[in-house]
Parts: C-alpha cells; sequence; structure tokens
C-alpha cells in the first residue's frame, strides 16, 4: 500500500506538468468573433477560405452591389474555414431585415448556410431555404461541381425568385429529383393497376377498387409525381414522361391476370 501511494502521486505530478507544458506552448486559438480579418474596404464578400477565384469573386460582387441597388435587397457572403469574423459582419454590412447572408464553410455535412432576415420569409418560406441548402449544399453537388459553383447558383435562385416576386419551391429540377418523381409515377401507376383488376367475371374494371385506393395512388403520382415537376420548371418533356410512367405502370399492372391466366391454361 505504501508503494502504491507513492507512484499515483508520481503519475499525477507527471500528467500535471504535461498539461501545464501543453499549455504554455499551444497557440492561442482564434476568437468566433474577430472583426481584424474584415477587409478595411467595404465588399459584400469575404473569401477566407478561397473558394471563389479571383476572376468569380470580381463578378459576383458587381453582380451583388448591382442587385441590391436595382431591388433594395441585401446578398452577402463569407466563405469560411479555421477563421471566421463571426458576429463582426453584423455591423460590418449592416445586415438587416432586408439581408441574406450566405455562410459557405465545408467543416460540416453540409457547405451552405443562410441566415435570412424577416421580411424575406413571406416571399421565400423556411422551406425554400432547407431545399436550397440541400440541393446546392450537399457534398455530392460540390464534389461534382465545386464549392464556387455551390455559391453561385444558390445565390442566382434567391435573385430570380426575389426578382420575380417570390418562390414557395426552388426553381429547376434537378435530374435526381425527376428521377424520383418518375419512380414515384410509376409506383402510382401499378397501384392504381393492381386496384383496378377485374374480380368479378364479366367485369372490365373495378371502379370501386380504383377509387378505394385513389387516396394512395393520387399521392404518388399527383402530389409526389407531377407537383413537384409543374412547380419548378415550365417543361413538358418531364411532365410528359411522368404520365407515360403512370400509365404504363397501371398498364403493366392491371394486365398481370390475363397474362398468368394464359400461361396456366396452355400448361
Amino acid at each position: 500500500m505504501s508503494q502504491i501511494f507513492p507512484r499515483r502521486l508520481l503519475a499525477s505530478a507527471v500528467a500535471l506538468f504535461l498539461a501545464v507544458s501543453v499549455w504554455a506552448i499551444a497557440p492561442a486559438a482564434q476568437a468566433y468573433n474577430n472583426p481584424d480579418l474584415l477587409p478595411e474596404t467595404q465588399t459584400p464578400i469575404i473569401d477566407l477560405a478561397k473558394a471563389l477565384t479571383d476572376l468569380e469573386e470580381e463578378g459576383l460582387a458587381k453582380n451583388l452591389n448591382d442587385f441590391e441597388a436595382e431591388t433594395g435587397w441585401k446578398l452577402r457572403v463569407l466563405t469560411q474555414f479555421d477563421r471566421t469574423p463571426g458576429l463582426a459582419v453584423k455591423n460590418y454590412w449592416g445586415l438587416d431585415r432586408k439581408s441574406v447572408l450566405l455562410v459557405a464553410d465545408p467543416r460540416g455535412g453540409n457547405l451552405l448556410n443562410f441566415n435570412v432576415g424577416d421580411d424575406l420569409y413571406p416571399l421565400l418560406p423556411r422551406t425554400f431555404w432547407v431545399e436550397l441548402q440541400t440541393r446546392y449544399g450537399n457534398q455530392f453537388f460540390v464534389r461534382e461541381n465545386g464549392e464556387d459553383r455551390s455559391i453561385v447558383e444558390s445565390l442566382e435562385s434567391i435573385e430570380g425568385c426575389l426578382r420575380r416576386g417570390g418562390c414557395r419551391v426552388v426553381p429547376g429540377l434537378p435530374r435526381e429529383q425527376w428521377i424520383l418523381t418518375l419512380i414515384t409515377s410509376c409506383l402510382g401507376g401499378i397501384v392504381c393497376g393492381f386496384a383496378a383488376q377485374p374480380r368479378k367475371p364479366g367485369q372490365l374494371v373495378a371502379w370501386q377498387w380504383a377509387l378505394i385506393f385513389s387516396p394512395l395512388w393520387g399521392i404518388l403520382f399527383v402530389a409526389f409525381g407531377i407537383a413537384p415537376v409543374v412547380t419548378r420548371t415550365a417543361e413538358l418533356l418531364p411532365l410528359v414522361r411522368n404520365v407515360a410512367g403512370f400509365a404504363m405502370g397501371a398498364l403493366a399492372a392491371f394486365l398481370t391476370p390475363v397474362f398468368s391466366k394464359s400461361s396456366s391454361s396452355e400448361t
């Protein structure tokens, strides 16, 4: 027992010495509110993470200044990685109820974050900002297109919607989202086709069952297959394809008993 106590005392002393040494030689951490990182001249973009090229930053800064002069809406961009001016940007830019601050930080799961003024929510609801973040800030989009395109395209969506008086959803229909709407349209057709299969001798179509299951296939086809397309793009081709997918799925499901009966009779 007498030997264990000195060992513990020695181990505690060594640990304390190492902790004090590390604290003494460790560099000072960067403050989260560091106004020294702010440029001396006014600019709508502070690119601490160097996500934009000089040419992109110059063109985007001119575009944001022109947009503010034209509409009164203030759009600002802050990119950061290990350093950030923090709340100091609020006074630097004079952010108010008509301002949008886009913060691009690759350390999180999503590149983009938005600080939105209260006056924008009647025109661009919270669901708009969530969709904007998930569409242009996700890791797949950033890996394929780069951080600069993520920033630029999200700002273009905001500007376009504010110019037209607001948007409920983000304009444009990405291929991945259209494929999802096509799948739900086909599933809705399959459900409708199975529900409409005749169940009595001499019956051609079981309309009653099709109507009973209409909430299910209606949600799949209309809510998830048609509505996302017509609210995001004016192109007819995706809409025609989804309608064709619904019709083909319904026809295939409806004719399945005919094929099974013919094969069993041949056997």
